[in-house]
């Protein structure tokens, strides 16, 4: 027997009939509006060389931490899923097997926004009408197989598919940006940008620093044995970024201190890492004195930084081992931004050239540290909940408790932060459904004209992002 799966065109709207009647309203005007995905994880290169997506598991379930990590939790192995080893050793081939794994767990995803984004895939991009089950497996492999071995369902295709006005991928400072210059040939220079991500160039613990900073400074033609020219291979590869079109850095720091060093005593540091020399102690100093550095940078060529610390990466030591990183062991500790980020706003947060967007997995600062800052400081905006709360109830408990002091504006709109293409458009849906359910109980209460309600969802959706990234000459 198996069991209908749709999606009710009220989903996620809020329950009393009076306020969802108007959340109809505002959503209405913001649903097909294009999507803007300033913080993203597709791959330039899937784009570049826009070719077929393999299969069903390639597409839906290996690359997704969200949907791994489940089934993880309740005992699967990451080999069972597909999830490559780094050492090469043997992993399940068959993605037929993978898929079966998978509709055998959907149950776990219940209550989940996982549930949603899956749900919305599944209906809306492949025209599934029965949920996932070890009964409707093979079904459900076979039709999610002829669909993405359609034409219209490569990559580049689906830019237009999902309204996807323009994204962004995130990119090491190692990247040489090849796949992006393959895009500006194609004429897709100015949608698909590339993102800097300079971490495993700062932190020193980084099992690939040394090789990596070295990679870096070829890139950029600049010796980096000493710390003044590893310096100046970090300016230059910005300089590479913003010529491919980049807006934004990205920085994931487990703290957010942002203490500077004196130069003499960054440049010994610098020496001693070269040297092999790496304690805790002196891995925390750099990557501080290297966000407030960088801050300097973002001042002076105008890319916007992105901060996102609070995770503890890497949690379980075998599976990073085995796999790698990014396999869902990455978990939020608690986060302090008053004080460690005061050194860089100081020195920065009043600078009208410089733009820093700041998101946490630590919900207990929005309220008492993030939105007091966002609503002082005028470099800096709130990110969107971000990862373990981009969920229905994470989003509204953002709205509500960071609005009353941030005001709507210094957001910075909603990013999909994933790996999982096909899941973009469904992240954004749900998004722009918590706003405009947030905005009508404002309007119901009499707090907001429903005429401004619909005009901030506007903003929210697709206005402040474009704002909040704009480049600053």
């Amino acid at each position: 027997m198996t069991t209908p799966l749709s999606l009710h065109d009220d989903r996620a709207l809020p329950v009393d009939p009076t306020v969802r009647a108007i959340a109809r309203t505002i959503f209405a005007e913001v649903r097909d509006l294009p999507l803007v995905c300033m913080h993203g994880h597709v791959e330039a290169q899937t784009f570049a060389d826009n070719a077929a997506f393999g299969d069903p598991a390639q597409l839906l379930i290996t690359p997704d931490h969200y949907v791994t990590r489940m089934l993880v939790s309740q005992g699967v192995q990451l080999e069972e899923l597909g999830v490559p080893r780094a050492d090469g050793g043997p992993v399940e081939r068959d993605p037929r097997a993978i898929w079966r794994r998978f509709c055998e767990g959907w149950h776990l995803f219940r209550g989940t926004p996982s549930r949603y984004w899956l749900e919305h895939e599944l209906v809306d991009l492949f025209g599934v009408e029965e949920q996932p089950s070890a009964e409707s497996a093979d079904r459900l492999y076979d039709l999610v197989s002829a669909r993405i071995a359609e034409d219209d369902f490569r990559p580049q295709q689906l830019l237009d598919r999902f309204n996807i006005e323009l994204i962004s991928t995130t990119d090491p400072a190692t990247a040489d940006l090849a796949d992006h210059q393959r895009l500006t040939d194609d004429g897709l220079g100015k949608r698909i940008i590339p993102t800097l991500r300079p971490d495993a160039v700062v932190h020193l613990d980084s099992p690939s620093w040394l090789a990596d900073v070295d990679r870096m400074g070829v890139l950029a033609g600049v010796d980096t044995t000493d710390y003044d020219g590893y310096l100046a291979a970090l300016r230059k590869r910005r300089e590479a970024f913003i010529a491919a079109g980049g807006l934004a850095t990205d920085h994931g720091h487990l703290t957010t201190d942002s203490t500077p060093l004196d130069a003499d005593e960054a440049r010994e540091l610098y020496r001693r890492a070269r040297a092999g020399e790496v304690s805790p102690e002196s891995t925390a100093a750099f990557a501080g004195h290297m966000l407030h550095t960088l801050a300097g940078m973002a001042r002076d060529d105008g890319l916007v930084m992105q901060l996102h610390p609070g995770v503890f990466r890497n949690h379980h030591s075998a599976t990073f081992g085995a796999s790698g990183p990014d396999r869902g062991f990455d978990i939020p500790v608690s986060t302090e931004f008053t004080r460690g980020l005061r050194p860089l706003l100081d020195d920065f947060g009043r600078d009208p050239g410089f733009r820093m967007i700041l998101f946490t997995v630590d919900e207990t600062t929005y309220s008492r540290e993030l939105a007091p800052i966002a609503g002082a400081y005028p470099s800096v905006r709130l990110g969107a909940p971000w990862w373990f709360l981009d969920s229905p109830d994470g989003m509204r408990r953002f709205r509500e408790l960071a609005t009353e002091t941030a005001g709507f504006h210094n957001t910075s709109g909603f990013v999909d932060d994933t790996r999982a293409f096909a899941s973009i458009p469904a992240r954004h849906d749900l998004s722009r459904r918590i706003d405009a359910g947030y905005l009508a109980r404002l309007v119901a209460e009499h707090r907001l004209p429903e005429d401004e309600a619909v005009e901030t969802a506007i903003d929210l959706a697709h206005r402040l992002p474009r704002i909040a990234y704009a480049r600053r000459t």
